[in-house]
């Protein structure tokens, strides 16, 4: 059974795995310490399997909104709802903390990761050209907004 708990200083080992096997440009051991230890922002869940970590998530709480950095789950793991279960403890401790909304950027060939984001409420909103440095793709700009009055979707989208 998959449990999701805060991501510890313990776990770097295993979240370093994941994301060296999802990434073609990973996280450094010390780029996950200083988020664990130094970011106040910083919000990361893992997703374990017994003693081991499967996937991860992180997101950064920066003022009103929530902006993810990383979802990533182990390939033999994938299709079987763990990257779903990251993304709504997400957005519980979004709304538990009355964010606006969240944001997060996605390859925009990344269409399982795309399907996954739309599913949870996420709509483009704009590009973010030759973002990744390892390839000079693009990057789509996803956000999900949640409504703190009436109207205030349409108060976004009019700037």
């Amino acid at each position: 059974m998959i449990k999701v708990v805060p991501m510890q200083e313990e776990h770097i080992d295993g979240v370093l795995a994941v994301e060296e096997a999802s990434f073609s440009v990973p996280w450094s051991r010390k780029d996950f310490e200083r988020e664990i230890k130094e970011n106040k922002m910083a919000i990361y869940f893992v997703a374990m399997d017994g003693d081991k970590i499967v996937g991860y998530a992180g997101m950064w709480h920066v003022v009103t909104e929530g902006h993810i950095t990383n979802v990533a789950v182990l390939h033999e793991y994938r299709r079987q709802g763990i990257g779903e279960l990251l993304m709504q403890n997400m957005e519980l401790v979004a709304k538990e903390r009355e964010m606006i909304g969240i944001t997060l950027e996605v390859r925009i060939n990344n269409e399982p990761a795309q399907r996954l984001y739309h599913k949870y409420g996420f709509r483009p909103e704009g590009i973010r050209k030759n973002y990744y440095s390892d390839t000079h793709e693009d990057a789509v700009i996803m956000w999900k907004y949640y409504p703190v009055f009436e109207g205030y979707e349409e108060h976004c989208k009019k700037g």
